[in-house]
């Protein structure tokens, strides 16, 4: 490479132009004890750059394996598996890496089987005869934190799933400029208030002003909801000194600060099952300082927030360029924290 420079860009994930092969986009691990199959999921997801196949495995106890070694951000995971079927391995994978979603390829369409299938995470099942049509549009609605299940499977629908078992997001926006913050942000919060959730954000002033006036822009009544108080906005800067002591997040502090918030914040929300969207730059700002081991200190504290709160996370970090293998380190260590990617 000229000069031994290492070019970084970010598309959906971490990527390295280096003969044009990415560092880390969607990473996917496709699971299937017959190799047709997996040549057949490998070249359908083929279809979108971003995707990534980093491994294949044929049996139960490889998922697993595999898992640990890799965490990757999805699983393609079949039912009938050799030595462990595909229900025990994402028990277990649950576990290993609990930020890797399922989705369930199968031939496989009993009701039942689908329902235990949800219940252990999954967050889709698609029935293999269905997979030509269904599973690019599956693995992008479950990448958006969605369940989807094909329609062609009887006795189960999705109503059939307690609220409680739809999964938090903790997702990482990477941006280049305030354009792609803003409008990352605005639909984020925008999406929040109107299905009548809450959002709260820890913003620099400008930050805060800028999104203010988008989200007016495209009509979302947010001076109503700073009202009730499902808009809350709060400075990054001093929110971020407050929970910090020798230089890294304090558990202690972080929690009692923000778990009120999300409490008043979920009773003023007007949704039968309030959610909270949670966004901020925080951790963005401690990466840009060079406090790289505190800001991954505080994407694990968020991580354990969504164990316990009905949140939603988004954070961001801004990024101008990354020119050495340190900085890229840094990067994928922080991605890995994050259940999705986002850059432009």
């Amino acid at each position: 490479m000229e000069n031994h420079r290492i070019h970084v860009v970010l598309s959906i994930g971490i990527r390295r132009e280096r003969e044009g092969v990415p560092l880390a986009s969607i990473r996917i691990l496709v699971v299937d004890d017959y190799e047709g199959w997996r040549h057949q999921a490998r070249l359908l997801l083929q279809a979108r750059p971003d995707y990534q196949v980093i491994c294949e495995a044929s049996d139960g106890p490889e998922a697993v394996q595999k898992t640990a070694e890799l965490k990757p951000d999805l699983i393609l995971l079949d039912v009938g598996l050799p030595k462990l079927n595909g229900l025990d391995a994402a028990r277990q994978i649950r576990q290993l890496s609990p930020n890797s979603k399922i989705l369930f390829l199968s031939q496989e369409s009993s009701g039942d089987i689908v329902q235990e299938a949800f219940n252990l995470g999954a967050m889709g099942y698609i029935v293999k005869a269905e997979a030509g049509n269904r599973l690019l549009p599956a693995v992008e609605a479950v990448l958006r934190g969605e369940r989807v299940v094909s329609s062609s499977i009887k006795g189960f629908t999705l109503t059939n799933l307690p609220v409680s078992t739809a999964p938090c997001r903790h997702e990482v926006q990477f941006y280049f400029d305030d354009a792609v913050f803003l409008d990352s942000f605005t639909r984020f919060i925008a999406t929040a208030l109107k299905a009548g959730n809450a959002a709260i954000v820890l913003a620099t002033k400008s930050h805060r002003d800028n999104l203010l006036r988008s989200l007016r822009a495209i009509c979302v009544d947010v001076d109503c909801a700073i009202r009730q108080g499902t808009y809350i906005t709060l400075d990054a800067v001093d929110t971020l000194s407050e929970i910090m002591v020798n230089g890294l997040p304090d558990p202690v502090r972080f929690f009692d600060g923000i778990c009120g918030l999300i409490e008043a914040a979920s009773r003023a929300a007007k949704a039968e099952h309030p959610r909270v969207a949670f966004c901020g730059e925080r951790v963005g700002l401690l990466w840009a300082e060079g406090k790289t081991d505190a800001a991954i200190r505080l994407e694990q504290l968020c991580s354990e927030l969504c164990k316990t709160r009905e949140v939603d996370i988004l954070c961001a970090y801004r990024v101008s360029g990354i020119h050495d293998e340190k900085e890229v380190r840094e990067l994928q260590s922080i991605r890995e924290e994050h259940s999705a990617v986002h850059s432009q």
